[in-house]
Order: C-alpha cells, then structure tokens, then sequence
C-alpha cells in the first residue's frame, strides 16, 4: 500500500522521491479560526510530502477541518464524507477530519473517516497517520489533563503555510471561557489559552517582511486576551498598543484587525488604541446575537442592550470613520416576534454596515441544547430576511455617503462580476470594484474615489495622483 511510503518525521523535508506525485485536498468549514488551523496542517503535510490540488479526485488524501458551531456546517461534513467514502470503491484514498468538533460529533465521525485528530495534536499528525493502518478508523490517543493541557499550544510553533499573499491571519488565543448557552466553542476548544506576545509580534513582523498587507488576530474573545495569565502577559490593549508602535517604524503599509471582541469585555483603551495607530484598520466587529435584554440573558451575554449601545457609541465618537460589524442569532429559543423587532430596531440604531446574521440550530453540549426549539423554520428564515433587508437599507446609505470621497483601498483580485474591474475592500473592509484599473495594482494599497454605491458595495476610479 501506498502508506507504507510515507516519511513520518513532521521536521524533515522530502526524502523519498515516491512522493512527489503524493496529493492532498482539504476543505475548510466554519470561522477564520478554523482556515488558520487550516493553514498549519497544511504545513505538516508538506512536510510529510504531500503536494496539494484543488481537485479531489486527483488527491490520495482528503481532509476537512470541521465546525460544530453550526448544524449547517456539520451537515455538510456528511455530504462530503459519504461521497469520499464511495471514491473508495474505485482508488485508493485516505480520508481525515479535525477542527472545532463537539465529543459527539467525534464519535461519529470517527465511525467514518480513517483518521480523526484534535488541533492541539497536529504536531502528532505523522505518527498519527502511521497508526491508522488503513482503512481502519482511528481517533487520536487519549491525553491525561496534563498532557492535554501542555498540548493546546504546542500546534502554535507550527509554521502556518499561508493561503494568500495579501491576507493572513495570527491565533492570539484559542477556547473561551463565557458559556454562552447557544455556543459550543467552550466544549470544541476549551478554556481560553493566551498566546505568548513575543511570538505574536515575532509573526506579525514577518507577515508584514513577506509582503502581507491585511492581518487579523485571531480569538474567540480576544478582549480576554492575557487574563489567563496576569502578571506574565500584557493585556490586549496593550498587544495592540505594540502592534501600533511597529506599525509606526516598520515604514510599510499594513492594515491589522481583529476578531471577535466580546461586548463585556470591550474596554476604552482598546477604542483609543484603534484610534491612535493608523496601522490598526478602522472597522470594529462587535458581536450582537440579540437587541432583546430577554434573550441576552437567556443567552448568558452578560450586558444588556443599553451596555452595548453605550460601546457603539463610544466608537462612533472616537472613531467616527470605522465602520462596524456585528453577528445576530434569530429565532434563539423562546424568541417572540417582539423580542425580535427589538433586535431589528437595534440594528437601525446601530447602523451596522455588515452583519452576519444566523438562524438558531441547537448544538449538543451546549445548555440550550436542551431546551425546546420552539421558532419554526419558516419563521427563522422570515426573520432572517427581515433582518437583511434592514441591513441592505442601512448599507446603501451609509454607502451613498461616500460617493465622491476619495478612500484608500487594498487591491484583491480580479472582480467576477464586472468585466475590466478590480475588487478591493476599503479601511473598513467594504467590497470595492475599481474600473478600468490594471491587474499590476491586485496586492496594492490604491486611492480610489468612490463614483457610485450599491447595496453591500461601492464601485469607484483611481484617483489622480
């Protein structure tokens, strides 16, 4: 079998010239936390060898990095598997799984895949793969809470081979410590974990040498960030503070983001920090999931709406150039239609400029889970359009506004929906399709004044001089 080839050393590079023609593909699900893991196995897989294709049927090996978070995400890891699982038949294949996964989607899926394994165990992977003894499933062995514990981390010192050579994105914690009742993430990666800072900065730096223009940090409450560690850690303010100051003396142009705060943990000094450097991009990402005081506390968010206004605001005076963005959940258990128009009033309150908008599925694990799931699916989908129709209004005004302005835009790529066009996205990450722009600039930060707006966009023209 092919296997038996394969150089197992996660820290050598190829030593077998079988393997060139070696292939894998994977498919990412869920946030940008799960496409940064993403981009650390693929590392450990091209150490190993193994080269990769976008094109499945060509690959001796497929994985996906999964997401429990949403029941959507889980469905689609069926499909896949199922389908995989038939190519068998007719070649020789390996399948895997990892990611952000619940303890009962584990169970089935290791039922299905040939090898399932948890981020913390990525630097295994080689050995693990041995193991497996094809086509057999296997799960990754069984850590003691020491071992785990000195584990989380370790997938970090993995050298990320990144995707993109303007975007890239920078783990600065992994789990969380909220419990929020819809969420799973607390049993999918544990209590919060801070990253060292040295070794942000160290990565930030070279991002940056290597060309990267658009960085994101990366958590699931990166406010929290260094509170696992007092006295050992700076805090996130201070992170950004860091990051800033690079920025000043680095003598390149970069744009750095982060995601996601949480609203109870959102302090001024992190607003001023944004504000100060002009290297922290100008866009906050502020997540809602209700306008309702009710359904905020059944969803254990810890603030109440009026707490949450009192941010935007905030941000709207010390940032009066950012945009925002913010996630909802409709149809949470209980929800009545005037809890909900209460959420859609707050959005017309707030103004978001993006939202990411969710209809409730319960997870196993997490507290509502057991609760009844008492909207119907028609009327989570109703709400759902509700609630984008209000979004599509507010963003063609906000939008309008900024016609015959003159912005700074980073260059993406070429756009698929207008021939002779450019798409780039704004300091506040709004799509823009540049006319008549040649493709030298994709990878450039360009002025551009805007000519015209659309619902979720704004087209625009390079800018004399």
């Amino acid at each position: 079998m092919f296997w038996n080839k394969l150089c197992l050393n996660p820290h050598s590079e190829i030593i077998n010239p079988q393997l060139n023609n070696m292939k894998y593909h994977l498919v990412i699900l869920g946030c940008q936390m799960n496409y940064s893991d993403a981009e650390r196995i693929r590392t450990v897989l091209e150490k190993m060898g193994f080269q990769s294709t976008d094109d499945e049927q060509e690959a001796n090996l497929i994985g996906i990095v999964a997401c429990s978070v949403r029941q959507k995400a889980i469905d689609k890891v069926y499909t896949r598997i199922y389908k995989w699982n038939k190519m068998k038949a007719k070649r020789q294949l390996v399948t895997f799984v990892s990611g952000c996964i619940l303890d009962a989607d584990e169970t089935k899926f290791a039922k299905l895949f040939d090898l399932l394994f948890r981020m913390e165990q990525l630097p295994q992977l080689p050995d693990l793969l041995r193991q497996s003894g094809v086509p057999t499933s296997v799960s990754a062995p069984i850590l003691t809470d020491d071992e785990l514990e000195n584990e989380r981390t370790d997938f970090w010192h993995v050298e990320p081979t990144y995707s993109s050579q303007i975007e890239a994105f920078i783990p600065i914690q992994n789990g969380c410590n909220k419990f929020c009742t819809y969420c799973a993430v607390p049993y999918t990666r544990g209590r919060e974990v801070s990253r060292p800072s040295g070794e942000i900065i160290d990565e930030l730096k070279a991002l940056v040498e290597r060309g990267n223009k658009v960085i994101t940090l990366l958590g699931q409450n990166v406010n929290s960030y260094g509170l696992d560690k007092k006295g050992e850690e700076i805090s996130f303010a201070q992170l950004l503070e860091q990051i800033g100051e690079y920025g000043n003396t680095s003598g390149k142009e970069f744009w750095v983001y982060f995601t996601s705060p949480h609203p109870h943990d959102m302090t001024d000094d992190v607003i001023e920090m944004v504000a100060k450097y002009p290297v922290l991009g100008k866009q906050i990402h502020l997540p809602l999931q209700s306008g309702d005081d009710e359904v905020l506390k059944k969803m254990n968010r810890r603030y109440t709406v009026d707490d949450y206004m009192k941010i935007v605001k905030i941000i709207r005076e010390k940032l009066p150039t950012a945009t925002l963005f913010t996630d909802i959940i409709v149809g949470f258990n209980g929800e009545t239609e005037e809890q909900f128009q209460n959420t859609v009033q707050a959005v017309k309150d707030a103004r978001y400029n993006m939202i990411f908008a969710a209809m409730y599925s319960p997870r196993p694990g997490a507290k509502s889970a057991t609760w009844e799931d008492d909207v119907p699916h028609k009327e989570k989908s109703r709400r759902h359009q509700e609630l984008n129709k209000a979004l599509t209004a507010i963003s063609l005004e906000e939008n309008e506004k900024m016609v015959g302005k003159t912005i700074r835009v980073i260059v993406e790529s070429e756009d698929s929906r207008m021939d002779g066009a450019l798409r780039g996205k704004s300091e506040g990450r709004l799509i823009v399709r540049i006319l008549n722009a040649p493709e030298a600039l994709i990878g450039e930060f360009v002025n551009v004044t805007i000519t015209e707006a659309a619902q979720m966009s704004m087209t625009g023209v390079l800018a004399n001089g």
